[in-house]
């Protein structure tokens, strides 16, 4: 197979040449969102085939110092060789998982929200400790961050936080952390020293900015007004600015405290809303067709997608894909690409 087959490198290159000369004509800037829609598409392409050309040229580099090891016999410089490919390797990975990322709406950003299951101040921790977790994954990313809500634990960490992660292809990377996620350690806040397992669920859905074609009658849902809970000073404390959502007949509740008005806020948690019944609708129809994976887990609370633990053995593993990390401090501190590139390839079936 020719390298860049995979990569789909021709039709990438064809599809730059469409939309440069789309760009060209006159009345291009005519339809702002449609034009910043085929900017941002074109930079995206564009700087997918400029990672593949420079993953080419380093290949072609490691290929030829094999050649010059095998030729000399000198291996003193075996180790850089082995850090350079192992870094070669990493880059290859994520560019071939981005080529899976082929879904309606895995281009769009993502809305991630953290919910502390049972198991009160033990849970809260373990949610602050997944949204440092993703947190540091956005940053290695150069994904930006905006908590759009949250409720603090009674005495540690977070009862529920909802975090919207603005980035390329946001949304494709981080729907694999859709589900349950447990936690084993010894509890810091057990004087007895006890291992304690704790879960966490995470809720991952699109933020797709167009109007949802769902219909949400005013009898469906209770709105709810609330005093946010952030800092912001006084102003902040006497404004019942935040919104809470809730959804009758499928029991979904949105809430957003982010914005600055209480009508920005209700248009916020409206589209997370809709977002939501929509990812509902879609499940269902996915279900009805023949294709659909039958070891596909459901999201509940006695099935966890990912393990954590921490004593008496350091390890994470997902149970839909298999794949382990001896190293769960790495894992924590935001190293999820080699779980989301396992999880992207299982469900396209590579």
């Amino acid at each position: 197979m020719k390298w860049g087959t995979h990569f789909d490198l021709a039709n990438k290159e064809d599809r730059i040449e469409e939309l440069e000369k789309t760009m060209e004509a006159p009345d291009f800037w005519d339809d702002m969102e449609k034009a910043t829609k085929i900017s941002q598409d074109l930079k995206y392409l564009k700087d997918t085939v400029e990672r593949f050309n420079n993953l080419k040229a380093e290949r072609d580099e490691l290929l030829e110092m094999i050649d010059i090891y095998d030729a000399e016999g000198d291996l003193s410089e075996l180790p850089e060789f082995e850090k350079s490919f192992k870094e070669f390797e990493e880059d290859f990975n994520n560019l071939k998982t981005e080529t899976l990322l082929s879904g309606e709406y895995d281009s769009e950003n993502a809305i991630l929200t953290l919910h502390a299951g049972a198991g009160g101040t033990e849970s809260c921790d373990w949610a602050s400790m997944l949204l440092r977790m993703y947190q540091r994954y956005a940053e290695k990313k150069g994904f930006s961050v905006e908590m759009l809500d949250f409720l603090e634990g009674d005495e540690a960490g977070y009862k529920s936080v909802t975090l919207q992660i603005n980035g390329e292809h946001a949304y494709g990377f981080l729907k694999s952390e859709h589900g349950v996620h447990r936690l084993v350690r010894i509890s810091p806040f057990n004087a007895a020293g006890k291992r304690q397992t704790s879960f966490v669920s995470c809720d991952v859905i699109p933020d797709i900015e167009k109007d949802i074609d769902i219909e949400v009658k005013d009898e469906e849902i209770r709105v709810d007004t609330y005093r946010s809970s952030g800092a912001g000073g006084q102003h902040i404390n006497k404004t019942s600015s935040a919104i809470r959502i809730t959804h009758f007949e499928t029991g979904i509740v949105v809430t957003c405290q982010n914005e600055r008005s209480q009508l920005q806020n209700k248009h916020k948690a409206m589209q997370m809303l809709k977002a939501k019944l929509l990812m509902i609708r879609e499940e269902e129809e996915r279900k009805k067709q023949a294709g659909i994976r039958g070891d596909e887990k459901e999201i509940g609370w006695g099935s966890q997608i990912r393990s954590y633990v921490l004593q008496p053995y350091t390890m994470v593993k997902d149970h839909r894909t298999n794949f382990e990390i001896g190293n769960a401090q790495s894992v924590l501190d935001g190293n999820l690409d080699p779980f989301i590139n396992a999880y992207l390839s299982w469900i396209s079936g590579q």
